[in-house]
């Protein structure tokens, strides 16, 4: 996984869109707003370390919900991670963090029996 901005627009949007797709609970491909989500964040900048950091935090906060809560209804979109993203990007956090988080999310997936590639 890079952490710099690709020079490609498209193989950035490719990237995002394909950690996007491997998380559970996330679609089985990509509509043309996700598309454009992603486009958005080539524009703006957003390091791909981030984006993953992002979508593996938020995984790990449904994932790790209490199962006496109700379910939450499967994420439809790309934008649904924006606000997360935003979170990131204000903590700064390091990729010993990021290194937790995709181990965090496999524990969770094996525990909830997701049959997904998860992370």
């Amino acid at each position: 996984m890079t952490g710099h901005i690709h020079q490609n627009p498209d193989d950035y949007v490719a990237e995002v869109l394909k950690l996007y797709l491997k998380l559970p609970e996330t679609p089985r491909k990509a509509n043309t707003n996700d598309k454009i989500t992603a486009a958005g964040l080539y524009e703006r900048g957003i390091q791909m370390t981030t984006i993953e950091s992002a979508f593996l935090l938020a995984s790990v906060r449904r994932l790790g919900r209490s199962p006496d809560l109700p379910p939450l209804s499967p994420i439809r979109s790309l934008a649904y991670f924006i606000p997360v993203i935003q979170e990131i990007l204000e903590k700064q956090v390091n990729d010993d963090y990021l290194k937790y988080l995709r181990m965090k999310v496999r524990s969770l997936c094996s525990r909830n029996r997701i049959a997904t590639e998860c992370g």
